[in-house]
């Protein structure tokens, strides 16, 4: 308890027993979709501290992937919560929001204000070079199958499956890669500047303390994560949305909503390599994992 209550954001958290009560009482699904979205904010709040206290341990670019992967629980459980459902525009609209919702708006909102705070920020310049090159791949191998859904003269659906099966394999076994890449065999190219615990304005957590509360508070974001989409589909027809505005507007903030958090934070606190490590590595495994 002594990790909670520190900021008045997570008095907040009263929406998480409040959403599952809610859904608990089958009630309106637009409360469900207000209280679970409120939800989120001060979960978010809590995976962005605990993961600038494990950063003092582990180093920032492993604290970025870290947060991206638990990050990502809530896209991944989204997708496979609308995939059941047969939702599947919005499940495409809704990773497609999400990897343009880092690259462009989580990423640029860190930046733009650590730079009104900070005349020059630094990030690791070997993590950006293959950032941007494991992107392009991720773009290129999205494209190829819509291309030749539209291209191809005698478009065979078996055909175009296995297209599809097959680039995503090879989109998985670059992430892979790219992981042994990151954290074996040169992870030390990946390990960041050290930060002092005391520059965290509070108590440092424990390594173990950091990792538990991640984990928990990570599960919680995609409960509620799961609950918001399960009440998306009658609140936007109540607020006269449609489902690919409801995916790449409503779902990708809601499913970024850590990750933004957390970067805005510590890119305030002058720390771009992690800000960065987040949003680009949040993309990355929406775009190789994910998808």
């Amino acid at each position: 308890m002594r990790y909670l209550f520190t900021s008045w954001l997570d008095f907040l958290l009263i929406f998480v027993p409040v959403t599952i009560a809610l859904e608990v009482l089958r009630a309106d699904p637009l409360l469900v979709f207000v209280s679970a979205g409120l939800s989120i904010i001060p979960l978010a709040g809590l995976l962005g501290r605990a993961t600038e206290h494990l950063t003092t341990h582990v180093g920032a670019g492993i604290g970025a992937l870290l947060n991206a992967s638990l990050g990502n629980a809530a896209e991944l459980i989204i997708a496979l919560v609308a995939m059941r459902e047969g939702l599947h525009d919005v499940v495409k609209a809704s990773l497609t929001g999400s990897i343009i919702g880092n690259i462009l708006l989580v990423l640029g909102v860190a930046m733009f204000a650590g730079g009104m705070k900070y005349e020059q920020q630094k990030f690791n310049q070997t993590a950006a070079g293959m950032g941007a090159s494991l992107l392009l791949l991720a773009a290129v191998g999205l494209i190829i199958p819509a291309v030749f859904h539209f291209t191809a003269t005698d478009r065979v659906v078996v055909i175009e499956r296995q297209l599809s099966l097959t680039i995503s394999l090879v989109l998985f076994a670059i992430y892979v890669a790219s992981l042994l890449f990151t954290l074996k065999t040169h992870r030390h190219l990946f390990a960041g500047e050290a930060h002092n615990a005391s520059d965290l304005g509070e108590q440092p957590w424990t390594r173990g303390a950091s990792i538990t509360v991640l984990t928990v508070v990570s599960c919680l974001v995609a409960l509620m994560s799961e609950m918001l989409v399960g009440a998306l589909e009658p609140a936007s027809h109540q607020l006269g949305l449609t489902q690919v505005f409801v995916g790449v507007i409503l779902v990708a903030l809601v499913g970024n909503a850590a990750e933004h958090s957390t970067a805005v934070m510590v890119a305030l606190k002058n720390k771009m390599d992690l800000a960065y490590g987040i949003a680009v590595g949040s993309s990355l495994q929406i775009a190789l994992l994910v998808a």
